[in-house]
């Protein structure tokens, strides 16, 4: 597969480089729409949103994304030490240059290590970590006010809605027939874009967290769900329509850790870094976690859970996963990604917005070598998350014609590089 192209279009074990895809995009959604319609009706559908997901709509609302570079510990001792070692971490992970979780990730390990010495740098980088720390979740803070901001003004500007492009993306995979496992959505962000948009979109979300008042982390509740019985037909009941599972890969924004309790606060969306619920000390109780090359946060609580529900939602027979905004620069997530695809019966769809030649993707393709298991549509067109909402993903609705015409398209098997136009010419 060539990936020296600005897109890619992957389909049935079939590729194309269009040069510009924009201008044909009626030929292209008689293709890909269909696809994705069969394709998203598998028998389990799980979806990964990575940072990406977040730029994508704070694009479109006027917002401003949150910065992923890194930022410097204030002359700490043993800074270009930290420096170096998150280097490394970007290397080992394929990003090329290091990013501010790869700073944290290097910092914490030094951290930890000061305090088993019982150092005297000790106080000194813990108060640097904490500003850091607290600098990001400020930046993830401003980004949240930024698109509820553009959101609720954007009413007044015309034109495509970002509110409608978030619910109709979230649509377009939440609606599942009945017979189907419902939609599991994973997410390596911190911030509450998702439950925003599941709020506006009339989703319930079932995570891991019971309770009204400050909902609390069990491990006990991967299998719960919400079911109905029809009035007047006996027998098991039904999924009730309008719910998803989400999970947290690395955390959120509003986790807070006070052992043994793990619980979600009442922070709301927009608030500045003063806010009450916003804690002095974030390196202490704050539950996001940089990546780190060892796995450590995923052998810790809470995040072998997470990653165990990751595991097995993905893991098993007749299972899709599509990848929106994720740039495979996760390598623990990438080796689950791998491992399901040894099951024959798995499929990966990989929506991707991106400059050529798209080196991580390029890197995990190759690495899993498995062609027919792959759906990719890379580029700046099809990666762009109005593009997709308003021409290639399928319509966010479920009836029985939806149904039937999904059964159709499965049944035809795989798309074949030219179909015939309208005039039945075949050109």
């Amino acid at each position: 597969m060539q990936w020296n192209h600005s897109h890619i279009v992957h389909i049935g074990g079939e590729t194309e480089t269009p040069t510009d895809p924009a201008s044909e995009t009626s030929s292209w959604r008689r293709r890909i729409e269909p696809w994705l319609s069969a394709v998203f009706q598998a028998e389990h559908l799980s979806l990964l949103l990575g940072n990406g997901f977040t730029t994508g709509i704070a694009n479109h609302a006027g917002g401003m994304p949150t910065s992923m570079a890194g930022s410097g510990f204030g002359g700490c001792p043993k800074e270009d030490k930290v420096a170096a070692r998150a280097k490394k971490l970007a290397e080992a992970m394929g990003r090329g240059s290091a990013n501010i979780e790869d700073q944290l990730s290097a910092a914490l390990a030094l951290l930890a290590g000061l305090q088993i010495l019982e150092h005297t740098d000790v106080a000194a980088w813990e108060t640097a970590i904490d500003n850091v720390l607290g600098g990001f979740i400020k930046d993830v803070l401003a980004t949240e006010k930024s698109i509820s901001d553009g959101i609720d003004n954007e009413h007044a500007g015309g034109g495509p809605l970002a509110r409608e492009i978030l619910v109709s993306f979230l649509m377009s995979f939440a609606s599942r027939a009945a017979s189907r496992e419902r939609l599991h959505i994973f997410t390596t962000n911190y911030d509450r874009l998702i439950e925003r948009g599941c709020d506006y979109a009339g989703l319930r979300i079932i995570d891991r967290f019971t309770g009204a008042l400050e909902p609390e982390f069990r491990s006990s509740r991967l299998h719960v769900d919400m079911h109905y019985t029809p009035p007047g037909i006996r027998g098991e009941p039904r999924h009730l329509e309008g719910v998803i599972h989400l999970t947290k890969l690395h955390g959120s924004l509003d986790w807070r850790y006070d052992k043994p309790r793990l619980y979600r606060t009442g922070l709301p969306v927009g608030a500045d870094a003063g806010h009450p619920a916003v804690p002095a000390s974030p390196r202490s109780s704050v539950m996001i976690y940089p990546n780190a090359v060892k796995d450590v946060e995923t052998a810790a609580y809470p995040y072998a859970d997470l990653f165990r529900d990751f595991s097995s939602s993905i893991c098993q027979p007749n299972n899709v996963l599509v990848t929106y905004g994720y740039g495979f620069g996760d390598d623990h997530i990438n080796r689950v990604i791998a491992d399901m695809l040894t099951i024959p019966s798995t499929h990966l769809v990989i929506l991707a917005w991106g400059e050529k030649p798209h080196e991580r993707i390029a890197s995990f393709v190759s690495r899993v070598g498995r062609p027919q298991q792959l759906t990719l549509l890379v580029g700046k067109h099809f990666g762009d998350i109005r593009t997709l909402v308003e021409h290639y993903l399928p319509k966010p609705a479920i009836d029985p014609l939806t149904i039937r015409m999904s059964e159709l398209v499965e049944r035809r098997g795989k798309v074949t590089a030219k179909e015939p136009s309208e005039d039945g010419s075949g050109s």
